[in-house]
């Protein structure tokens, strides 16, 4: 079996471990996805000397059964919908319409918690590197990459700990590079290849962001 992680940020090391390469480069950006990718970000940005903000997703659960998706929104309005799971279980449009309404709150909530009023950062022709925590159906950073898309990324890199071995497979189709520490078979779960898989807090994210944002000088979270 693969070795675990301890924690996120032990997680984050070891990422950052291979994307030495991005190291010193003004260009590149390092945007997590909230909340447990942030722990990762933090420590991929620390290594790499770079820029770290938040990108927003939110998964749509199906409801009952919330831990399956059944697409995501992100910030910028996108929504993608896993067209073979609202088949295959019959969820009316007035469903996905009344999930995505209620994401899109806390979506809009978390956004003005985590930004205020500071703009999002520009990624046109920056190298940007979307860190998660881990990758299983990548139902939520599918939505993350097709809003980055169009917004016209030099180079869109996804970059997690870990990842199954098939979602792994089809991101390499979508983004310039996908970099992922351990692919371990059976995958099964996220949370599996963590010691500790404790929920991260809006407090927690707000708290690695500014340190982030401290560590870079005052003009950090203009980048």
């Amino acid at each position: 079996m693969a070795e675990r992680f301890q924690d996120r940020a032990e997680a984050g090391r070891v990422l950052a471990g291979r994307l030495a390469e991005f190291a010193n480069r003004p260009e590149v950006l390092v945007l997590a996805l909230p909340r447990g990718g942030v722990p990762v970000g933090f420590e991929v940005a620390r290594a790499l000397n770079a820029p770290l903000d938040v990108f927003l997703v939110r998964k749509l659960g199906v409801p009952g059964r919330e831990e399956l998706a059944m697409g995501a929104i992100a910030t910028g309005g996108v929504r993608l919908l896993n067209d073979e799971v609202v088949r295959a279980l019959g969820i009316p449009d007035e469903v996905v319409d009344a999930v995505a309404a209620s994401e899109r709150a806390v979506l809009e909530r978390r956004e003005r918690l985590f930004h205020g009023h500071r703009p999002a950062p520009e990624v046109r022709g920056r190298t940007v590197i979307l860190v998660d925590d881990g990758l299983a159906t990548g139902t939520t950073m599918r939505g993350a990459v097709v809003e980055l898309r169009r917004r016209g990324p030099g180079r869109l890199v996804v970059a997690v700990p870990v990842a199954s071995s098939s979602a792994r497979e089809e991101f390499l189709e979508e983004v310039d590079q996908v970099v992922c520490a351990r692919t371990p078979e059976p995958f099964h779960a996220v949370g599996r290849w963590y010691d500790d898989f404790t929920q991260i807090t809006d407090d927690e994210v707000r708290h690695l962001l500014e340190r982030a944002a401290d560590a870079r000088g005052p003009a950090a979270l203009d980048q």
